[in-house]
């Protein structure tokens, strides 16, 4: 059976954790519309991904009042 060596203080063992923190997702200019969307994906605004037309983009219908 696993046995520990010796004591891991609070600190030591709080370190571990400390490096567990969330990144900003890369963001890149679409070469097609100029917005800014995340690397490797289908851009939101225009549907292009590596100059091709991956995905029809519906247009939003604008409410009258």
């Amino acid at each position: 059976m696993a046995v520990p060596k010796g004591k891991v203080s609070k600190s030591r063992r709080d370190k571990r954790a400390a490096n567990w923190k969330l990144e900003t997702p890369s963001m890149t200019e679409c070469p097609q519309c100029h917005t800014m969307k995340q690397s490797h994906r289908v851009c939101p605004n225009c549907g292009y991904y590596k100059g091709e037309k991956v995905i029809e983009i519906r247009e939003k219908k604008k409410e009258e009042n």
